[in-house]
């Protein structure tokens, strides 16, 4: 603790749809020193008293009371914010939150700096690439050319109500209605059904085979009904947000053969490759690529990265915006903000 006192620190934030992070960093090395979490952080969507809560909360966890004074820099990758102009709604959100939850715990920063969370998670590559293109694909999804770490096109990202072909958001709404569809009559038999009645807590008298995952079948009409009419208002009552909480059911149902599960998933990958697609990819570009459903053991990291591969890029594998948003802090803290001329470390 002695001799972080004598350093100054950054702190980096990834706020997307589902939860917040925070990380602090020394400015030299970018080693973490701590670390904090909260609810979702979207810039568009998330109230900014909520959203301020949540970042005031997730940096409160990451910074001790002793190191908030040597805080120099911080920088945010936010899910809706953008920096195509000055007084972009989600850009300027996310500046009031941050300024009101730093201020709030005592933290004076020289640099404040809100990225979008596509810029914070291509920065997460290794080198901290200036060029290229950025696929995320976890709650939303959007992909992004990037030219000098600024985003300078994107396609897809537009939301759970008109976009975000692919995202889990998607998978979880094709899911629900592959049971709907079920249950009518409309669609092929899924144990999508039964897991995504259990999911909304259904009684398992209505659930097709009891909710058994084996054998998936539906005893009469009025089950059907009874189904429909139970599952619809339950769906309904939840943000809609909770629909992308459903894509692990979908991977689940895949891997045990469900013809239907199975389908969405193919149709997901091809849906996000062809969102990169019309960024007019080049052959041997690289693009970084990040989300809950491309990590390690996601639903689609296969499928998509085998796809990518077929466009000939060439792919880096991101955890998160955390650390691109740390090194973006690290790179503001090397400039003075007024002249942006480099600064005496």
């Amino acid at each position: 603790m002695n001799n972080d006192l004598n350093q100054d620190f950054v702190v980096g934030l990834d706020a997307g749809g589902t939860r917040t992070r925070a990380v602090l960093a020394s400015v030299r090395d970018g080693l973490p020193r701590g670390e904090g979490a909260a609810g979702p952080g979207n810039a568009l969507t998330v109230p900014v008293p909520q959203l301020t809560d949540h970042l005031a909360e997730a940096v409160a966890q990451a910074v001790p009371e002793g190191l908030r004074g040597r805080v120099a820099a911080v920088a945010g990758g936010f899910a809706g914010a953008s920096r195509t102009a000055a007084d972009e709604p989600g850009r300027l959100n996310a500046h009031s939150a941050l300024a009101t939850a730093l201020r709030r715990l005592g933290i004076a920063a020289v640099s404040v700096e809100v990225y979008s969370d596509i810029e914070a998670a291509f920065a997460s590559a290794p080198g901290t690439p200036e060029n290229g293109l950025a696929l995320v694909a976890g709650t939303g999804a959007v992909a992004a050319r990037i030219t000098d770490r600024r985003c300078t096109a994107t396609a897809g990202g537009d939301g759970w109500l008109l976009g975000d072909d692919g995202s889990g958001f998607w998978i979880g709404r094709e899911a629900v209605r592959s049971a709907l569809r079920m249950a009518d009559g409309r669609g092929g038999s899924t144990v999508l059904a039964a897991l995504v009645g259990r999911e909304f807590g259904l009684p398992a008298d209505v659930l097709p085979g009891g909710g058994e995952a084996e054998g998936p079948a539906f005893t009469s009409r009025a089950q059907r009904e009874a189904y429909r009419m139970r599952l619809l208002p339950a769906v309904m009552a939840e943000p809609p947000i909770r629909l992308a909480g459903l894509a692990p059911l979908v991977s689940e149902a895949a891997r045990g053969t469900d013809a239907v599960a199975t389908a969405i998933l193919r149709e997901a990958a091809d849906q996000l490759a062809d969102t990169v697609r019309a960024l007019g990819c080049r052959l041997g570009e690289r693009l970084v690529a990040t989300g809950g459903l491309l990590g390690a053991g996601g639903p689609l990291t296969e499928a998509v990265h085998r796809r990518l591969e077929e466009l000939g890029l060439d792919v880096d594998r991101v955890t998160d915006g955390c650390g691109g948003a740390v090194a973006l802090a690290r790179l503001e803290r090397e400039f003075d903000p007024a002249t942006k001329r480099p600064t005496a470390c």
